[in-house]
């Protein structure tokens, strides 16, 4: 398994790497307790300067299922469509970032890794460090040949609610909520109904990112699991937030602090949270 991270420094060296493809993601998510669209991309920013050869993807339209309320994973087909119309085929090395502190890179890492591509890495910092480093930008359309692309689904990245009601029985599976104290205690929700999983530690991505919008370093991430009370080395870690996106920050995190057996919930809180049969604790 690749390091996950690359730094600005070593994109802008690869740049002409004529089989290296960039995705870039741009957004921002608002609070649970403003009107909703709680996601808005920006499609205008990318058109106006990015990185030189990147391409452009709208993780609410591209790699979603259309209709799933609470933003799951697009199908198999529909993810390897959208790769090969961005030039991209199953040997290619993808770079991706994004300009709301690596929450939607790492949701299109890990829909990648999910769906078998293993050359995959993220920019640490995103568009945020690029642009703080002075490094080269366009507003050049990618042209790239049509890719040739086959998903392959890596089911043990991915847990359902089934999943976890059977972990809890069994008492299994470590839970981490990676939303705000706020919504972890049900002061707040994006779903009808507040609160978290039963057994769910509870800590923010935010605690896990520096100012530049880095990755804390290994040893800061360790003593921030370590002091959360999450085990590094648990045979079965299931993340979650809201609707899979933030909690796979949490995964790069904790897979650079060493560990393995990580899940993500898909569905996270919007599909938990507004089923009346799962359990809820605040």
């Amino acid at each position: 398994m690749p390091f996950p991270l690359v730094t600005s420094a070593w994109l802008e060296q690869h740049l002409s790497d004529s089989d290296l493809r960039i995705i870039e993601l741009r957004g921002k998510v608002l609070p649970p307790t403003a009107p909703p669209p709680h996601y808005i991309s920006d499609r205008a920013g990318f058109d106006a300067a990015h990185i030189p050869g990147a391409v452009y993807v709208d993780w609410q339209i591209d790699i979603v299922e259309p209709g799933s309320p609470s933003n799951d994973i697009a199908a198999p087909q529909r993810f390897a469509d959208l790769m090969e119309r961005l030039g991209i085929s199953n040997s290619s090395p993808i770079v991706v970032c994004d300009d709301a502190g690596s929450m939607f890179a790492c949701r299109m890492w890990w829909a990648l890794r999910y769906y078998g591509h293993a050359e995959v890495r993220i920019l640490d910092g995103g568009w945020t460090k690029w642009r703080d480093d002075a490094r080269p930008v366009n507003d050049i359309p990618a042209n790239y040949t049509r890719g040739n692309y086959t998903a392959r689904v890596n089911e043990s990245l991915r847990a359902t609610t089934r999943d976890i009601l059977k972990g809890l029985q069994a008492g299994s599976v470590q839970l981490v909520d990676v939303r705000s104290p706020a919504e972890y205690a049900g002061e707040s929700s994006r779903a009808r109904h507040g609160g978290h999983i039963p057994s769910a530690v509870n800590l923010p991505r935010n605690a896990m990112v520096n100012r530049d919008m880095t990755l804390k370093s290994e040893d800061n991430l360790r003593a921030l699991f370590q002091d959360a009370g999450i085990d590094l080395n648990a045979p079965d870690t299931v993340l979650y937030c809201n609707s899979g996106v933030s909690a796979t920050y949490g995964m790069l995190a904790m897979q650079v602090a060493g560990a393995r057996n990580l899940r993500l919930y898909d569905g996270s809180w919007k599909e938990w949270g507004n089923d009346e049969s799962t359990p809820k604790e605040t």
